[in-house]
């Protein structure tokens, strides 16, 4: 993540998402109805990041989910960047609709409103406990931001979420502590925390000791030091309370595992965003060296790992067989974001786009078409890829169905049924069009036939933090097929002036 102010799933109908009376975040819980539901969330794993897709680090556990469910080869999150994506997929609106949906500072106020339709209210109404264990990045408390030393409010709890334990933004941002249930986990009275984001507050930094570092920072992750990595932000106090970056994935994993034995018997909603593989890339020491591609690799191997370890509780509790299991990412991949951790140098052979264009922050395909993959026994097509076109902001409208619920359209406004192809039902036809968001909120349409717009924009062409990354950026319009184009390469906009005014004009509609 950078200092910029960047724009960071029975029935089987395909109708419309519906409008109840209900009141978006009602206290009385109905007769379940439906499955458990687990998602998977995984930060900047890339298309190719995975074994199934071409991936040459090893990824079993997730290959196996794949081979035992449905993997979907045209699925996107609704954006390049972290933020904006968990928005949408939580409330089933596109975050650039928004003000303040972007990349979030570690000290934002909450940018979901209480009170508005949510996945985890919805399926709370339905009788389902819900929890969100993990990366959060969506701020928390006021219009100033969190009191880390009192009660955290409002937070997920507000928002839909009976449980929560998590990450208050992400890995390498201040400050670098656990709230569980609106408190700083093991924080001590007298040794409170202190954020700032503009002012210097605290100990040495890392732009100043960059010798007592292990890992060093590169595009200005060189403000407070945690754990001997320096961070973007000023923090000081809390010691007791700071994590050690080695055990996150094991302390999320834990959580985890808590929430679904806790269940007994009760249907849950766990939103499980993961922090692998997000910088600061720091696997746990069995991990460390074992992918033989740097830090990168070693947190994807974590991540199979954690995804496995999941799948074996349910099995042995026996709960598989009743769970929807979706693993998805909520953006595309990045090397060099912010530590120099070899990601570049040791890559080798493995393509973490997939042969897709561009990467995360990205208006190229690589930005939002990610992995997703789908499993739930007996009801979820074994062993089998689909290509219609899905987007993440429709889990809200399609879990609706689901449950037998409806939601709120007038707040998921963009979140439309796809149950059908959620499930891979054979006939289901995808979405007709989906929104994009890059970096700087440029907006491109992706068309179910596979044609790309990106409008024309004044955008750098590659960023100056990432230089490796091109933006998809130009002065003039582009128009792409992607079916006889993954790559991106011939820009038809000249030479299809048809297409080019139909995908102009729909892109005026859905984005002015």
């Amino acid at each position: 993540m950078q200092l910029h102010p960047i724009r960071c799933f029975v029935s089987l109908s395909v109708s419309s998402v519906i409008l109840l009376s209900v009141p978006a975040v009602a206290q009385t819980r109905e007769a379940p109805v439906g499955p458990n539901i687990l998602i998977v969330y995984a930060d900047d794993l890339g298309y190719g990041d995975i074994g199934v897709q071409g991936g040459r680090i090893p990824t079993p556990r997730i290959d196996g989910l794949a081979l035992q469910g449905l993997r979907f080869t045209a699925a996107h999150s609704t954006s390049a960047t972290c933020t904006p994506s968990r928005y949408s997929l939580l409330t089933g609106e596109y975050a650039w609709r928004r003000q303040g949906t972007g990349v979030a500072n570690g000290d934002a106020g909450l940018i979901i409103e209480p009170g508005r339709e949510t996945l985890p209210a919805m399926l709370k109404r339905k009788g389902y406990r819900t929890a969100v264990i993990g990366k959060w990045h969506l701020g928390l408390g006021g219009p100033g931001g969190p009191d880390w030393n009192g009660e955290i409010r409002p937070g997920p709890k507000e928002v839909g979420f009976d449980k929560s334990f998590i990450m208050p933004s992400t890995g390498d941002r201040v400050p670098c502590v656990f709230v569980e249930d609106g408190r700083v986990v093991r924080l001590s009275t007298e040794d409170p925390i202190h954020v700032d984001y503009r002012n210097r507050i605290g100990g040495p930094t890392g732009r100043e000791s960059p010798g007592s570092l292990r890992l060093q920072p590169t595009q200005g992750h060189d403000q407070s030091i945690v754990n001997g990595i320096s961070r973007i932000g000023y923090m000081a106090g809390g010691r007791s309370a700071l994590w050690r970056d080695e055990d996150i994935a094991d302390t999320l994993l834990s959580k985890a595992a808590e929430f679904i034995r806790s269940s007994e018997g009760e249907p849950f909603f766990l939103f499980f965003p993961t922090h692998d593989i997000h910088v600061p890339r720091m696997a746990h020491e069995r991990f460390r060296d074992l992918s033989g591609r740097g830090p990168r690799g070693d947190v994807i191997l974590q991540l199979d790992e954690t995804v496995g370890r999941l799948l074996d509780l349910l099995d042995t509790l026996r709960l598989r067989e009743n769970t929807l299991v979706i693993l998805t990412s909520d953006n595309g991949p990045v090397l060099n974001d912010g530590y120099a951790d070899e990601a570049f140098e040791r890559l080798g052979d493995h393509d973490p786009n997939g042969g897709l264009r561009g990467g995360k922050y990205s208006a190229f395909e690589a930005g939002t078409r990610v992995p997703m993959v789908v499993s739930w026994p007996g009801r979820v097509r074994r062993g089998d890829s689909s290509t219609v076109m899905f987007s993440q902001v429709d889990l809200l409208g399609s879990l609706a169905d689901l449950t037998g619920l409806g939601s709120d359209a007038s707040m998921a406004r963009d979140s439309e049924n796809r149950l059908a192809e959620l499930l891979g039902s054979s006939g289901a036809t995808g979405r007709t069009h989906l929104v994009e968001e890059a970096v700087s909120g440029v907006l491109s349409l992706l068309r179910s036939d596979g044609y790309k717009y990106i409008p024309a924009s004044k955008g750098p062409k590659r960023l100056t933090w990432a230089p490796q990354i091109e933006t998809g950026f130009e002065a003039f319009e582009q128009l792409y097929h992607l079916p006889s184009d993954r790559s991106e390469r011939r820009n038809l906009a000249a030479s299809r002036p048809d297409v080019l005014g139909e995908m102009r004009s729909r892109w005026m509609q859905l984005v002015k």
